[in-house]
Order: C-alpha cells, then structure tokens, then sequence
C-alpha cells in the first residue's frame, strides 16, 4: 500500500476560501487528474467550502492527497473537518432540496455525486467530518481495502507551518496476513521525515521478519539519523491475531464493538522505552492481542492527546476507517507537532 501524507488548508473565514479552491485545484493538476476529473475535485470543493462558510462559525480545514505513488496516482483524497453544530439527520441532509440555511439544499448530495468513495459523519455538538475521492480514469481504488477482512485508514498530517511530516506509516499485505509500522522521526521537519522514511523503507524489504527482530534491523539501519519511535505490527487472518512490539511513544488501542457503540474497556497497546536509531532495550518480546469480528485497532504518535474517547461519538465505528482516524484527528490533536492516527478495522 503506497501510503502519502496529507496537505493542510485551515479556513478560519470564508475570505481564504477563493485561495484554497485555487492551490488544491493546482495540485490535482499537478497530479495529472484529466480535466473532467479536475472538474469534479472542483465541485466537491466548492460545495465543502460553502458548508463551512454557512454552518461553522470557526471555519474548518481540509486535508488532500494523492491516493497511489507520485507517479501512478489512482485518486485524489478530499477530507472537510468542522467543529460546527453538527447535523442531526445527516441521510436526510444529503437529499436535494433539504437545507438548514434557505439554500437550494444541494450541497451534500452535489459532493456524493461526484464522489467514487463519500462518506459523512456529523452528530449535534460533535462537528461533521465528509470524505471524498475522486478516482483517475477507470481504475478501482482498494488502497483502504487491504483486503477482504481487514479495512485500514489513516490521517497523516504535517506540524501547522511546516509542509513535510516526521511522522510515518508503511503496511504491506501477503496472503492471509498484513504486516504494518507506525513511526515518529524524532522532532519535526526535513531530518524528522528523512528519519521516517528510512525506517519505511528498511521495513518494507522485509516485511514478513516478526516485529520485534523487524525494529532491531530497523533500529542497526537508521543509526545515521536523528532517530524514530515506532510500532510494528502483524494481523493474521488465519490464527485471528496481532502480535505486535514498539519501541518509544506511538500508543494504541484496541476495541471491541457491537452494532450500536464501542464497549470499554479497551487494551491498550504497551512499548518499550527507547529511540530507534539511539537505543534500544537489549530484550524485546512481541505481544499479542485477539483479532477478528468487530475488532478496531487505533495507533497514534504523541500528535495526539492520550485523552481521547470513541464512545463519545455515537455510530463512529460503522464507518470507513479513514473517516475514524478524521474524527479522532480533528478532536484531539494537539496542532503542536506531525500527527499519525491510523485505523485498522475488522471487516464482519
């Protein structure tokens, strides 16, 4: 899976919003979408930036990337995030001529027209979070679906002012089994992304080796850079676990959940003490936790607030996993650093 970071347009006021149309529309250019295509991203942002000036007092932000490689992009990923009052009825909302603002009530169901892959999240007090992608030609996007029982989405997003993430997140899947890591490079920046990338890399050419021996050879491989933290992770679907190990601060946990909520209590995902790069412990075992139906593994750099609550938000879990990761992002992170939030979601 060819994981990319995304960009951050924050619109406090709906004066910036003219510039933010122009800059996204420049990169899904650059990222040769074909004029219809571009023409679709352009609706969808357009009718995001409306909902954001009629219905959030505080405004919002985007988050955009490329789905696939620099060169073989599949998708062009949109994510609309708001804190404003929320919307009590969201399938209702996405039918045209239904509207809160006297509008002709087209705004919601414009962005699922011209969407491949919508999904919405709102609930009163909560604030609304829409994903959209756009697909390139004909291709079939499936980046998100590792694979028949395992769903997987995540936020990766740049320290406000800086335009490259220190933050990291590579996953291969063989067969029955996928095999992924979550990294911090240490600080933020160029050497913080150089750090990630390293790790990624020594990962990838060997994906299958256990996780604790797999961050040793990542641990001996980046000693050249400033250092990362991380969290290596198996899922099988035969044996119907996760062994994992990680060493430093990325943090997880792991719920279970039933038609209606998520049930507590959680586990919650334990490392070692040590930098990768730096230090490590000389003993490192892997753990493992159950995996299967109704099952959802959330893991985090220190980007995020460690209070964080999925209960909070009703019906959450019945979403796709890059909506998830968007919620928990727009509430809890600190804006003070890169912030990962990956979710893995068992398929039932």
């Amino acid at each position: 899976m060819d994981v990319n970071q995304h960009q951050r347009f924050l619109i406090p006021e709906k004066s910036f919003a003219s510039m933010v149309k122009r800059d996204i529309t420049r990169l899904a250019e650059g990222y040769q979408f074909s004029p219809t295509e571009v023409g679709k991203i352009n609706i969808i942002i357009s009718e995001m930036l409306s909902n954001l000036a009629k219905h959030s007092p505080t405004g919002g932000e985007l988050l955009v990337k490329p789905v696939g490689t620099k060169y073989n992009n599949e998708a062009f990923e949109i994510i609309c995030l708001d804190n404003g009052p929320g919307i009590s009825d969201p399938i209702r909302m996405m039918e045209d001529g239904v509207s809160t603002s006297g509008t002709a009530g087209e705004g919601l169901g414009a962005i699922k027209r011209q969407s491949d892959v919508f999904d919405l999240y709102s609930h009163p007090s909560l604030g609304t979070v829409l994903l959209s992608r756009v697909n390139k030609g004909r291709k079939t996007v499936s980046a998100e679906a590792v694979s028949a029982k395992v769903e997987v989405g995540y936020v990766i997003v740049p320290k406000p002012t800086e335009r490259i993430c220190g933050d990291g997140f590579a996953l291969v899947e063989q067969g029955p089994n996928m095999y992924l890591l979550a990294l911090d490079g240490l600080g933020h920046g160029t050497h913080a992304n150089e750090a990630a990338q390293q790790a990624a890399t020594s990962f990838i050419s060997h994906p299958n080796i256990d996780p604790a021996n797999s961050l040793r050879d990542i641990h001996n491989q980046i000693k050249r850079t400033r250092g990362a933290v991380g969290l290596r992770a198996d899922i099988s679907i035969h044996t119907q676990r996760i062994t994992y190990c990680g060493v430093g601060n990325i943090a997880g946990k792991m719920f279970s959940l039933d038609g209606s909520s998520i049930n507590s209590p959680y586990k919650s995902i334990i490392s070692y003490n040590g930098i990768l790069g730096h230090n490590v412990p000389n003993t490192l075992n892997n753990q493992q936790l159950d995996w299967g139906r109704n099952k959802l593994l959330v893991l985090h750099s220190d980007g995020l607030k460690s209070r964080w609550d999925l209960a909070k938000y009703p019906n959450l879990q019945r979403h796709h996993p890059t909506t998830i990761a968007s919620v928990i992002y727009k509430d809890n992170s600190r804006q003070t650093d890169d912030t990962l939030v990956v979710v893995c979601k068992a398929k039932v």
